[in-house]
């Protein structure tokens, strides 16, 4: 089939490349305002009692929110007159702001303690603000500036959820322009030291950008039925250059190793097709699988990043495999254009055979020592790892950005200079409590360790005693009946290890009796998103490990090889995982990656999302190497040559290829936004490490002492193999026989004598 698909973009590449042309416009018009539809947030579970605790707020108790918190300071104290005018003016002109539901502040609260600094040189104002986490991030984007122009000299500054959220989301825009017009350049240098020529440099940035434009449409599309989060465009961008330039990588080397070894070009599209584009399809198919697994999440943050990846690992596998063919049918000889290095190429053996090459060498002398370059291998790894078992999950918050933030600056300020009121409040609505209830389970909870305060319908408590009246009105929802809202006030911040504690002895208080009760609050909300992930990874694991070991058995027809891959791949992800926390949780070598601030944890999505991603590309390696491996193992049976053969044919692309990878993945380093850096880095890093430290030494070396048993399967297995399995044919691995019985007879009839094919890529 892969034949006839040769041929017909051979005899219709113009044809093809005219449609592919369409189909971009097509894609770059239906891609157009996606960043618009993108939406904020998507990190909480939206069925966790903390999200049911934050919609039952919005809706009957409006004044009780704190979505967005102005920080106001002038050049008096906040009890003067001239703040006291100021500050009632503002919060009226707050309020009237399109999306903002309620304001309250120090000079319309009767003078709050909770609502001033301690050295009463700064008062707040509280917004309680509409709508879902988008709408209420994009309030606040609003809020600040118009605020600001009506200040009157006042100095404004904000915090608040929907203030990190909107300012993330900024920040996540202009890294990723900056991110993308780093990448481009940098790419284009690596493409030219890879190949050498111009022509085939430019090559792969076509395919790139037909997959990044075809996502975004994909993206734009979906974004209409479900909710996207404004993240997944940095995934795209990055998985999809990535990507792209890791298919044409693959193909282009397969051409032009046919194109030396004497084919046509015509000749040289159909083991081109054949072989490299078969191997890309079905690696595709492998990193498409693994993305699946986020499907599993209810998080759409991670949902979103399963769209946006399936959606671009399609598309730079069908431009590789469909478009790329008919470019290079165009192009033909041309392809080595403008290519200085290819004398440098040639005496360095790249058509000479493959034992003078240094991968060859280096294979052999690793499986003549199999158990000392293994071992060392693992023991660097593990040590790599060892600091994984001490990860600490949480989601990210103002820290997350750097300290110059404006968000940042006011939220420390809120730490330094307030009462822990105003980081440390929890509330808890009670649902269909009777009259008399409330005042009960108020005084329990203010016996809770950590509670400094109660505020509850009809008093506030302190271990148990009453202190003073009424408290918040509570919400009437009929005679017997009611929603009340119960505010906690501690003394542990709500980012922070403490306040999650907290959130979990609060919910260990027995509810009145007949009620509901949710906690909520951001501990709360930490605390949820984190057991949602934690719910959800076994079965996004046995997603990913199925399809991979399927799709590894059904290529290779062996048990081993499926369950070897599996094993290694997990050791370089908790290298991966050990270095991610070494740096960014415990900040040691941060300046490393630009110095990100470190608050003891790292966000609970970002390890699931490096995994499923890092995996499928770790299968992408894995499956292009054990294709030479086996193909040319199926022509000699001889294990270790057939091992020091695949790593020749495959070493320097698959090192290419991950360097081109990581240098795209890796330039999110300059991101402000530490949740960006760490993935960007995370998945760099296990990159790295799986095309230098696996299939350059831990593969040889395991297949080297699994010997025979590497290609075994029971009777049953093979039989199903030989049905519905993929298999490499078993004849010359370089240039195809047709290919070189054509070489053959053009040499006969020019009388000089054909010479050996070489094996391709």
């Amino acid at each position: 089939m892969l034949d006839r698909v040769s041929a017909v973009l051979y005899r219709r590449r113009v044809a093809v490349l005219w449609v592919s042309a369409v189909a971009v416009v097509l894609a770059w018009i239906g891609g157009l305002g996606v960043e618009h539809r993108l939406v904020h947030g998507g990190f909480s579970d939206p069925g966790a009692q903390s999200a049911r605790a934050e919609r039952l707020v919005a809706e009957h108790f409006p004044a009780a929110g704190d979505d967005l918190v102005l920080l106001l300071s002038g050049t008096t104290s906040v009890d003067s007159a001239e703040m006291t005018s100021l500050g009632t003016a503002l919060t009226r002109h707050a309020a009237r702001i399109r999306g903002v539901r309620q304001a309250t502040s120090y000079w319309t609260a009767g003078r709050a303690p909770a609502l001033r600094s301690r050295d009463g040189a700064i008062g707040l104002v509280t917004l309680s603000l509409s709508g879902d986490e988008d709408d209420r991030a994009k309030t606040a984007g609003r809020v600040l500036p118009d605020v600001r122009r009506h200040a009157q000299g006042l100095t404004v500054l904000a915090a608040g959820p929907a203030q990190v959220q909107s300012e993330v989301g900024a920040r996540t825009a202009h890294d990723l322009l900056l991110a993308e017009a780093i990448a481009a350049p940098i790419t284009l240098v690596l493409l030219l030291l890879v190949f050498g020529g111009a022509v085939a440099a430019t090559l792969p940035l076509v395919i790139a950008l037909l997959s990044v434009l075809m996502s975004r449409a994909v993206l734009n599309a979906l974004a209409g039925a479900v909710p996207i989060s404004v993240y997944s465009m940095n995934s795209t961008t990055s998985l999809g250059l990535g990507l792209a330039i890791d298919y044409s990588l693959f193909v282009l080397a397969r051409f032009r190793e046919e194109l030396r070894a004497g084919a046509t070009v015509r000749e040289a599209l159909g083991p081109t097709v054949r072989r490299a584009g078969r191997t890309v399809a079905f690696s595709a198919l492998t990193v498409a699988l693994s993305l699946v697994a986020l499907l599993v999440f209810p998080q759409f943050f991670l949902r979103s990043f399963a769209y946006g990846g399936i959606a671009v690992v399609l598309s730079a596998a069908a431009g590789a495999v469909l478009v790329l063919p008919a470019l290079l049918a165009v192009v033909g000889h041309r392809v080595d254009r403008y290519d200085v290095f290819a004398r440098l190429r040639g005496r360095a053996g790249a058509t000479g055979p493959p034992e003078n090459g240094r991968w060859y060498r280096f294979a052999l002398a690793v499986t003549r020592h199999p158990l000392l370059y293994g071992g060392g291998a693992v023991l660097l790894l593990a040590v790599l790892a060892s600091p994984f078992p001490r990860v600490s999950a949480g989601l990210f918050d103002d820290r997350s950005l750097p300290a110059s933030a404006q968000v940042h600056r006011a939220t420390q300020l809120l730490r330094d200079r307030f009462d822990a009121d105003a980081l440390g409040t929890v509330p808890v609505v009670v649902e269909g409590v009777r009259p008399g209830a409330v005042e009960p389970y108020a005084r329990a909870l203010s016996a809770v360790p950590d509670v400094r305060r109660v505020t509850a319908v009809p008093g506030s408590y302190v271990a148990g005693h009453r202190v003073r009246g009424p408290g918040p009105t509570a919400s009437a929802d009929g005679d017997s009946t009611r929603v009340a809202l119960v505010t906690v006030v501690s003394g542990a911040e709500q980012d922070s290890a403490a306040g999650t504690r907290l959130v979990g002895r609060l919910r260990e208080v027995a509810a009145p009796a007949g009620a509901t009760v949710s906690v909520g609050g951001r501990a709360a909300e930490v605390q949820d998103s984190t057991a949602a992930v934690a719910r959800a990874t076994p079965a996004a694991i046995g997603i990913v490990v199925g399809a991979s070991l399927l799709l590894l058995f059904l290529f290779t027809g062996s048990v081993l090889m499926p369950v070897k891959a599996l094993v290694l791949n997990t050791l370089s992800l908790s290298a991966t995982f050990g270095a991610m926390v070494y740096v960014f949780q415990e900040g040691h070598l941060s300046f490393l990656v630009g110095s990100p601030a470190h608050t003891g944890t790292l966000d609970a999505t970002i390890p699931i999302l490096t995994f499923c991603v890092a995996f499928g590309l770790s299968m992408d390696y894995e499956v292009f190497l054990l294709a030479r491996i086996r193909e040319r193992y199926l022509l000699t049976g001889d294990n270790t040559e057939s091992v020091a053969f695949g790593l020749q044919h495959t070493g320097r692309i698959i090192t290419a290829a991950a360097v081109l990878v990581a240098a795209v993945l890796f330039v999110f380093s300059v991101s402000g936004v530490t949740m960006l850096k760490l993935l960007g880095v995370g998945l760099a890093l296990a990159v790295v490490l799986d095309a230098t430290l696996v299939r350059a030494v831990l593969v040889p070396s395991f297949m080297r002492l699994a010997g025979r048993a590497n290609w075994w399967a029971p009777a049953p297995l093979r039989r199903l193999h030989d049905r519905v399995g993929l298999r490499e044919d078993t004849g010359a691995p370089g240039l195809s026989r047709a290919a070189g019985a054509a070489r053959a007879a053009r040499a006969a009839r020019a009388g000089v004598p054909p010479g050996p094919p070489t094996p391709g890529p």
